[in-house]
């Protein structure tokens, strides 16, 4: 049975579209060219924070992050961002009586413009808050400690292989992949995955018939 469900937030929840064309023009490169090392920094199985190495060796990204705030050209978070099937699915997860939550990779200000959005969850928190980063062990720890159940009792949606579906696994979480974004298209059918997530989804939508078919199990 599921008791929880807690989602990642980018390319999970969120298009990340309109931040990677914002940091693109912050550094002064063609969208474009930021997308394509975007995707083979993720093709070579490192961390996307490596497209920024790529692109400016020693870029330091969390001073460039508040020059970006203090330029008035920070991070912005609106309902235009949210890929179309959130709120349906989050709506229906509620009605159904599950506990909803979100947990990501993401800084403060980010928790805030989240909550501002007024989604139907019960909690969100960010690896800023919690001063912990998946993939680390701990940040899945909050998670169990965050949403109600046992860890075999919540689910992990998340698009990342290696930040969300194999430390979800490796914590006793249920971890359901979403295939979208770079990370979710490229790593759908890889191996690991195979191993590692319970499931695979191409759309939130589908998570209500996955929490209602462990019901009756």
């Amino acid at each position: 049975m599921i008791r929880s469900v807690v989602f990642d937030v980018g390319e999970t929840l969120l298009d990340d579209s309109r931040e990677f064309g914002a940091w693109a023009d912050w550094m002064g490169v063609p969208r474009h060219t930021f997308s394509a090392i975007l995707g083979a920094v993720t093709a070579a199985g490192m961390n996307n924070a490596e497209t920024f190495q790529v692109l400016r060796p020693g870029f330091d990204l969390e001073e460039e992050r508040q020059r970006r705030e203090e330029a008035g050209a920070g991070e912005q978070i609106d309902e235009t961002d949210l890929y179309p099937d959130v709120r349906p699915a989050l709506s229906a997860l509620r009605r159904a009586g599950v506990w909803t939550g979100i947990a990501g990779n993401q800084t403060i200000k980010a928790a805030g413009l989240l909550r501002a959005l007024g989604l139907p969850v019960d909690a969100v928190a960010t690896s800023g808050e919690w001063s912990v980063v998946k993939p680390d062990p701990e940040f899945f720890q909050r998670v169990v400690e965050m949403a109600p159940g046992e860890p075999h009792e919540i689910m992990y949606v998340g698009d990342h292989r290696d930040n969300d579906i194999v430390p979800a696994r490796a914590a006793g979480l249920r971890p359901v992949l979403i295939r979208r974004g770079p990370w979710g298209y490229l790593w759908a059918h890889d191996d690991v995955v195979v191993q590692n997530a319970e499931w695979v989804i191409n759309s939130l939508s589908e998570l209500i018939t996955l929490v209602g078919q462990t019901s009756n199990c």
